[in-house]
Protein backbone atom coordinates (compact mmCIF):
# COMPACT_ATOMS: atom_id res chain seq x y z
CA UNK A 1 0.00 0.00 0.00
CA UNK A 2 1.95 3.18 -1.39
CA UNK A 3 0.40 6.55 -0.01
CA UNK A 4 0.09 9.86 -1.64
CA UNK A 5 1.06 13.31 0.18
CA UNK A 6 -0.06 16.39 -1.51
CA UNK A 7 -1.46 19.82 -1.00
CA UNK A 8 -4.44 21.15 -2.73
CA UNK A 9 -4.65 25.13 -2.76
CA UNK A 10 -8.53 26.15 -4.02
CA UNK A 11 -10.67 29.64 -4.35
CA UNK A 12 -13.92 28.82 -3.77
CA UNK A 13 -17.81 30.63 -3.89
CA UNK A 14 -20.40 31.04 -1.34
CA UNK A 15 -23.66 31.97 -3.70
CA UNK A 16 -26.88 31.91 -1.08
CA UNK A 17 -29.86 33.70 -2.22
CA UNK A 18 -33.30 32.73 -0.46
CA UNK A 19 -31.76 30.30 1.73
CA UNK A 20 -30.76 28.33 -1.13
CA UNK A 21 -27.23 27.99 -2.07
CA UNK A 22 -25.27 26.97 -5.51
CA UNK A 23 -23.18 23.77 -5.31
CA UNK A 24 -21.89 21.24 -7.36
CA UNK A 25 -21.33 17.68 -7.70
CA UNK A 26 -17.91 16.41 -7.37
CA UNK A 27 -16.98 13.80 -10.43
CA UNK A 28 -13.62 12.63 -9.48
CA UNK A 29 -11.20 12.89 -6.23
CA UNK A 30 -11.92 12.79 -2.57
CA UNK A 31 -14.57 14.65 -2.48
CA UNK A 32 -16.75 12.28 -5.35
CA UNK A 33 -20.38 12.48 -5.39
CA UNK A 34 -20.44 14.51 -2.64
CA UNK A 35 -21.79 18.56 -3.11
CA UNK A 36 -19.05 21.08 -3.36
CA UNK A 37 -18.90 24.96 -3.06
CA UNK A 38 -17.97 25.84 -6.63
CA UNK A 39 -14.47 26.69 -7.36
CA UNK A 40 -11.17 25.06 -7.37
CA UNK A 41 -7.33 25.52 -8.05
CA UNK A 42 -5.24 28.15 -7.68
CA UNK A 43 -2.64 28.66 -11.01
CA UNK A 44 0.81 28.76 -11.32
CA UNK A 45 1.12 33.26 -10.60
CA UNK A 46 -3.00 33.52 -10.38
CA UNK A 47 -4.67 35.78 -7.36
CA UNK A 48 -7.21 33.62 -5.95
CA UNK A 49 -9.83 36.16 -7.30
CA UNK A 50 -8.46 35.33 -10.17
CA UNK A 51 -9.13 31.94 -9.47
CA UNK A 52 -12.38 32.36 -8.22
CA UNK A 53 -13.91 34.39 -11.25
CA UNK A 54 -12.53 31.45 -13.68
CA UNK A 55 -13.36 28.47 -11.50
CA UNK A 56 -17.13 30.03 -11.54
CA UNK A 57 -17.60 30.64 -15.07
CA UNK A 58 -15.91 26.85 -15.97
CA UNK A 59 -18.22 25.15 -13.29
CA UNK A 60 -21.52 27.35 -13.01
CA UNK A 61 -21.53 29.27 -15.80
CA UNK A 62 -21.63 32.67 -14.13
CA UNK A 63 -20.09 36.00 -14.11
CA UNK A 64 -19.48 37.27 -10.40
CA UNK A 65 -20.60 40.87 -9.21
CA UNK A 66 -18.77 41.24 -6.28
CA UNK A 67 -17.30 38.64 -3.96
CA UNK A 68 -15.46 39.38 -0.37
CA UNK A 69 -13.36 37.13 1.52
CA UNK A 70 -14.95 35.04 3.76
CA UNK A 71 -12.39 32.76 5.50
CA UNK A 72 -9.89 30.34 4.80
CA UNK A 73 -9.82 27.10 5.99
CA UNK A 74 -8.16 23.51 5.51
CA UNK A 75 -9.05 19.83 5.54
CA UNK A 76 -7.25 16.56 5.26
CA UNK A 77 -8.95 13.46 3.86
CA UNK A 78 -7.09 10.35 2.88
CA UNK A 79 -8.79 8.49 0.30
CA UNK A 80 -8.10 5.62 -2.20
CA UNK A 81 -6.81 6.89 -5.81
CA UNK A 82 -6.95 2.90 -7.26
CA UNK A 83 -6.19 -0.31 -5.70
CA UNK A 84 -3.79 0.12 -2.69
CA UNK A 85 -2.79 3.63 -3.44
CA UNK A 86 -4.08 6.24 -1.22
CA UNK A 87 -3.73 9.93 -1.33
CA UNK A 88 -3.44 11.81 2.24
CA UNK A 89 -4.76 15.00 0.76
CA UNK A 90 -4.32 18.89 2.75
CA UNK A 91 -6.91 20.70 1.24
CA UNK A 92 -6.37 24.71 2.01
CA UNK A 93 -9.64 26.62 0.69
CA UNK A 94 -9.53 30.63 0.05
CA UNK A 95 -13.82 30.87 0.75
CA UNK A 96 -15.57 34.27 -0.86
CA UNK A 97 -19.11 35.20 -0.30
CA UNK A 98 -20.25 35.74 -4.17
CA UNK A 99 -22.89 38.23 -5.53
CA UNK A 100 -24.26 37.30 -9.07
CA UNK A 101 -27.02 38.16 -10.77
CA UNK A 102 -29.88 35.89 -11.85
CA UNK A 103 -28.09 33.68 -14.57
CA UNK A 104 -28.63 30.08 -15.66
CA UNK A 105 -26.45 27.75 -14.01
CA UNK A 106 -24.18 25.15 -16.23
CA UNK A 107 -26.01 22.00 -15.13
CA UNK A 108 -24.21 19.55 -17.25
CA UNK A 109 -20.46 17.98 -16.80
CA UNK A 110 -17.83 21.19 -16.78
CA UNK A 111 -15.81 17.39 -17.80
CA UNK A 112 -13.16 18.19 -15.19
CA UNK A 113 -14.28 18.40 -11.62
CA UNK A 114 -17.97 18.83 -11.97
CA UNK A 115 -21.04 16.76 -12.70
CA UNK A 116 -22.94 20.19 -13.36
CA UNK A 117 -24.39 22.79 -10.81
CA UNK A 118 -27.70 23.93 -9.01
CA UNK A 119 -29.11 25.59 -6.34
CA UNK A 120 -30.31 24.08 -3.32
CA UNK A 121 -32.45 24.47 -0.46
CA UNK A 122 -30.13 24.66 2.25
CA UNK A 123 -32.63 23.53 5.08
CA UNK A 124 -32.85 20.03 3.15
CA UNK A 125 -28.82 19.33 3.57
CA UNK A 126 -27.28 17.03 5.56
CA UNK A 127 -23.60 16.58 6.72
CA UNK A 128 -23.07 13.40 4.47
CA UNK A 129 -23.77 14.75 1.69
CA UNK A 130 -21.47 17.75 1.52
CA UNK A 131 -17.64 18.42 1.63
CA UNK A 132 -15.93 19.09 4.46
CA UNK A 133 -16.06 23.26 2.73
CA UNK A 134 -19.02 22.99 2.21
CA UNK A 135 -20.46 21.40 5.85
CA UNK A 136 -17.87 23.93 7.28
CA UNK A 137 -19.24 26.65 5.62
CA UNK A 138 -22.88 26.53 5.98
CA UNK A 139 -22.09 26.02 9.59
CA UNK A 140 -20.09 29.24 9.96
CA UNK A 141 -22.60 30.80 8.53
CA UNK A 142 -25.45 29.65 11.21
CA UNK A 143 -27.04 26.99 8.98
CA UNK A 144 -28.01 24.00 11.05
CA UNK A 145 -27.55 20.84 8.50
CA UNK A 146 -29.39 17.57 8.83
Amino acid sequence: METVVKTHIGAYGIIIKDEKIILIRKSRGGYKGKLDLPGGGIEHTELPCEALKRELMEEVGINIDAYKLFDVTATNIKWEMEKDLFEDLHHIGVLYMVDAKDQDLKKESDGLDSLGANWYNISELSKNELSPFAQYTLEKLKYHLK
